[in-house]
């Protein structure tokens, strides 16, 4: 694990912890910091996967153009 995993769980357990109890009893499962930290986090993990598969496709697009008889 690298030093940006364990500084990223640092920081939700510090949010979590600052987190108020007030939040809980108006039904609110995560704090408005704590919601904009994972939101972020799915945004990253959303635009790697989305990459990753543009580049699958440019690749076979590639590979098409290449064995394709000219």
């Amino acid at each position: 694990m690298t030093f940006q995993h364990w500084q990223r769980r640092a920081m939700e357990g510090m949010l979590q912890a600052l987190e108020s109890r007030v939040n809980l009893a108006k039904a609110e499962a995560l704090s408005p910091r704590l919601q904009a930290l994972l939101s972020n986090r799915q945004k990253i993990l959303n635009t790697r996967k989305i990459s990753a598969r543009l580049e699958q496709i440019e690749l076979a697009r590639k590979e098409e153009v290449a064995a394709k008889p000219q």
